[in-house]
């Protein structure tokens, strides 16, 4: 008789291990000859060589299916250990699943153009009013590379700006401080990895967050970097910014030119950089629109008065100036 212990890496045990432990009793059930013991992400393995041996190979499947699909079935659970097909094969256009098992994949054709943008270039600016899925689909885009191992950590920036509101004194420590400006992007890590995998990869800054003002001095290499709400950068910053790029990096900046908060007279950093970089290889830009908002419809037809009366307030302020 051998023992053997079984780690459970970058997935959450419990999807492994069923709810009640439901597919730990399916496995020991398919492998009696072995006494299976499960403990938080490790699994403890006694018994038969033989079917030991037979237990690692499906247990290691079973892994690799969770950790793409963020969910697992009794039938996935049978298929591997009969060594049958399962829904291993991602469909095309799936950039990876949300812990829902939700494929995360292109809702509109300008955000596969974001996509294939990602693809064909180190830098990527994504541009577009709220709701049509910048900032969820670029974090899908890195938590993939994270999961395919092409990129060894995950950045995420956004400038601390006040939308509008004077918030005043925030209490607690700097994280305390910080961390409602970077919520939205919690919001999405949350959505496609195990709260308590996410927990580990930022305690091993695996996975950073941080305010755009920690960036100055780093190189960022081996990453996939997000810069969110680049509109709310100074052009010194997001020259800044734009220069941590290293090696084996991929950077994505999004930005809504519709909802800039800096104050009057500071001009966006974004939208200075748009018009010294466009065209430069290397670096895509994509330009969404309201066709491509994904949210509640309501946002779409917000979305379209706003632009109404901006219209219309900017031919008054024209004719103002002729006169």
């Amino acid at each position: 008789m051998i023992e053997k212990h079984i780690v459970l890496e970058d997935i959450d045990p419990v999807v492994f291990y069923g709810a009640g432990n439901a597919h730990l009793q399916m496995m020991r059930a398919l492998f009696p000859k072995l006494r299976i013991v499960a403990r938080d992400n490790v699994i403890r393995v006694l018994g038969d060589e033989e079917q030991m041996a037979a237990f690692e190979e499906s247990a290691e499947k079973i892994r690799q299916h969770v950790l793409k699909f963020n969910a697992l079935q009794a039938e996935d659970i049978l298929d591997i250990v009969k060594g049958h097909r399962t829904k291993d094969e991602v469909p095309d256009g799936v950039v990876c699943y949300s812990m829902a098992g939700r494929p995360i994949k292109a809702r509109s054709e300008n955000q596969q153009a974001l996509i294939d943008a990602y693809n064909d270039n180190d830098m990527v600016f994504a541009v577009g009013p709220a709701g049509t899925g910048k900032t969820y689909l670029s974090i899908a885009l890195a938590v993939k590379a994270l999961k395919e191992k092409t990129a060894k950590k995950i950045i995420l920036s956004r400038p601390a700006v006040e939308a509008g509101e004077k918030l005043g004194f925030l209490p607690g420590d700097m994280k305390d401080k910080i961390d409602p400006y970077l919520q939205p992007l919690y919001d999405a890590m949350e959505d496609m990895l195990p709260q308590v995998k996410l927990q580990d990869m930022m305690e091993k800054h695996i996975i950073q967050i941080a305010p755009l003002a920690f960036m100055r001095g780093r190189t960022l290499s081996d990453a996939v970097v997000i810069l969110d709400e680049a509109q709310n950068t100074t052009p010194q910053q997001i020259r800044m910014f734009l220069t941590r790029m290293g090696w084996n990096t991929k950077m994505i900046i999004t930005g809504d030119m519709t909802q800039i908060d800096l104050p009057h007279e500071q001009k966006s950093g974004l939208k200075e950089a748009l018009s010294i970089l466009r065209g430069i290889e290397g670096i895509g830009v994509v330009e969404l629109n309201r066709k491509d908002i994904v949210r509640h419809k309501l946002v779409t037809r917000i979305v379209n008065a706003y632009e109404k009366f901006d219209k219309k307030t900017n031919k008054k302020d024209e004719s103002i100036n002729k006169d």
